[in-house]
């Protein structure tokens, strides 16, 4: 008995793909003309993707879908097993689309202080007496989607949003800001706490119904096209002089993969959790060059409390892009400083960056309550938001094109507190918790 396996492929281009790139969703047709390598079905309501050369050298000029030379596209194969996966088609490379989710929190600890006492503890006042509050910095919540009501509601104000540069993924009804409460939004308030004047982007690749995906239809082909969405409409325009109306994009991650099954079998040229030359972690570098803030959650496979999707495996937990050089991962810490025992340690399973978490922030408070009246913001899905929050309050006077990301990644693992004495990196904390008041300290902005 065979079984249907979702597929990432790459192809030279061909007028077809251009078109469907130019068109994006919607180009069902053009896609249909694409000359296709054998046994390979392909999915028309993913729009192709341009990948440029396709080297992780690639240039942005590149990625028009006129000037790119190659384009990535989603379909489906059969195998017998997953370990008789071809590694090609026809000579087209075949690369893993796995199962993607939210890093929820496993156990039902009760919520330990609220956010004004994260806000103190991250000196958000101080920020704010220098202007450091988020303004004309966009922060992209790339998740299950945005309620604003709900955040109206919580906050006693509507946050400010831009539909117009937001993503509505294949098969999702919703209009940008008008998805059902639920862990994106935890995370746009989150980000709202040590940035309550940032602009929300909604891209709710956790929602999408595209076929062929997991239970909640949710595959790392929906990340991929919202990340070249984001492309689009941030990063080429900032290479050609600033059509962007904003200060910094800042890019919150919020899930990953619990366990390697999720992904191709072990040694597979195409798995996605351990190859830094898979397309979507050559898309996070090609994005981070551009300028984009990349923050991804560590996950929650920690030693003492892992979530049962971790399946025990609490040792090189943290895989793909959530362990890569070009983004900033985040554990989770308690108000009290403590390391939740859910937040995954260090180090990174073996293939990519290995010294992740980067750094730590706080989760398991009273915030957002999207789960309902007294649950708490939790797990390192509430860590990762925070620590973007903090990184666009300091957007705010520190232009991408001054500070690049990865400057301004080892200016906050340089100014982050030690815990308990730790000097360095260790697999716990990372090189500390992320304290914005210090890094901006270090920029000169005090």
């Amino acid at each position: 008995m065979t079984i249907k396996v979702s597929v990432l492929t790459i192809l030279g281009s061909q007028q077809s793909l251009v078109a469907s790139a130019k068109a994006g969703i919607g180009a069902e047709a053009a896609l249909q003309q694409t000359r296709l390598p054998p046994d390979f079905e392909i999915d028309p309501s993913f729009a192709a993707v341009p990948l440029g050369s396709g080297g992780r050298d690639t240039r942005l000029s590149q990625l028009q879908p006129d000037q790119s030379a190659q384009f990535a596209v989603r379909g489906f194969i059969e195998a017998e097993d997953p370990s008789q996966i071809p590694v090609s088609l026809g000579g087209a490379p075949l690369f893993a689309d796995p199962a993607i989710a939210p890093f929820i929190t496993c156990g039902g600890t009760p919520p330990l202080g609220n956010a004004a006492d994260v806000q103190a503890k991250l000196g958000v006042r101080w920020l704010a007496e220098r202007g450091l509050d988020g303004s004309e910095v966009a922060v992209a919540i790339m998740d299950t989607g945005i309620n604003l009501q709900h955040l109206r509601g919580k906050l006693g104000r509507m946050p400010r949003f831009d539909a117009a540069n937001s993503w509505q993924p294949p098969g999702n009804t919703s209009a940008p800001g008008h998805h059902p409460v639920d862990h994106g939004t935890m995370c746009a308030y989150d980000v709202l706490i040590a940035a309550p004047n940032a602009t929300l982007l909604d891209y709710p690749i956790l929602s999408s119904t595209a076929p062929g995906g997991s239970i909640s239809g949710a595959t790392l082909a929906m990340a991929f096209q919202g990340l070249a969405q984001l492309i689009t409409v941030w990063a080429v325009a900032f290479a050609a002089g600033g059509a962007s109306r904003y200060k910094g994009l800042v890019i919150n991650n919020s899930w990953g993969i619990f366990h390697p099954s999720w992904d191709f079998p072990a040694g597979h040229p195409g798995r996605y959790i351990d190859n830094p030359n898979h397309p979507f972690n050559g898309l996070v570098s090609v994005m981070a060059r551009a300028g984009g803030d990349i923050v991804f959650a560590a996950g929650n496979c920690g030693r003492e409390c892992p979530d049962g999707r971790c399946q025990t495996r609490t040792s090189e937990a943290i895989m793909g892009a959530n362990a890569s050089a070009d983004v900033l991962t985040l554990a989770g810490c308690d108000i009290q400083d403590a390391r939740v025992g859910y937040s995954s340690q260090g180090p990174s399973i073996a293939g990519m960056f290995p010294q992740k978490p980067d750094l730590t922030c706080y989760t398991h408070f009273l915030g957002s309550e999207a789960f309902g009246a007294g649950t708490p913001d939790s797990g390192t899905s509430a860590a990762c938001p925070v620590a973007a929050g903090c990184i666009a309050a300091l957007r705010t006077r520190l232009s991408p094109a001054h500070v690049p990301p990865a400057n301004l990644f080892a200016q906050l693992r340089a100014s982050a507190r030690h815990v308990r004495g730790n000097q360095g990196w260790n697999g716990d904390y990372g090189h500390g918790i992320l304290d914005p008041e210090a890094a901006a300290q270090i920029a000169g902005l005090s």
